[in-house]
């Protein structure tokens, strides 16, 4: 008997060195493992850098993926993944090789010191809602889809930096 498959979005991002690449081996760690499987991803998109330190732009996208792994051992298997991929987490909100948020778990609502869920600052992000309303325009998030959680944010200097979701299985 098999655990029951969740439908989880994922916000993954980065600013140093190749974000992309990291972004994209990520997405291959979380395909390979036998409970979980990528079943969309968005465009990346360039964002500028968000928060209080001074810091390049980033790369982001956001992912939804099946898994049968409850929510807080799916996020320290994201955990794994970004300190398998050598992201070092000395600065809140600072320059990092690779984030991996998990945005929401289907219906879940929680509250813990590994993982709030949905994610507390998702609908004041453009860079989290832009390429999620690309990949989950419906996905319901606080009473509200995620598309037309738009229109509230600034979405100005964010810009498509690759033509489809394939980018990371290349």
């Amino acid at each position: 008997m098999s655990a029951e498959q969740v439908r989880a979005a994922l916000g993954l991002g980065g600013n140093l060195g190749e974000p992309a690449e990291a972004m994209a081996r990520a997405l291959a760690m979380l395909d390979a493992d036998p409970q979980t499987q990528v079943v969309a991803v968005s465009r990346l998109y360039r964002t500028p850098p968000w928060g209080p330190v001074a810091q390049p732009p980033f790369v982001n996208c956001c992912a939804l993926i099946e898994t049968e792994r409850p929510a807080e051992d799916l996020m320290r298997f994201c955990l794994d993944i970004e300190k398998r991929l050598k992201r070092v987490r000395d600065q809140r909100w600072g320059p990092r090789l690779i984030d991996i948020d998990i945005l929401t778990f289907g219906n879940l609502t929680q509250e813990s010191a590994l993982l709030t869920v949905p994610h507390p600052r998702m609908s004041e992000r453009g860079f989290v809602l832009v390429p999620l309303s690309e990949i989950a325009p419906d996905l319901v998030v606080g009473g509200r889809k995620v598309s037309d959680r738009l229109n509230d944010v600034d979405t100005a200097d964010i810009s498509p930096a690759s033509d489809d979701g394939s980018w990371w299985k290349s």
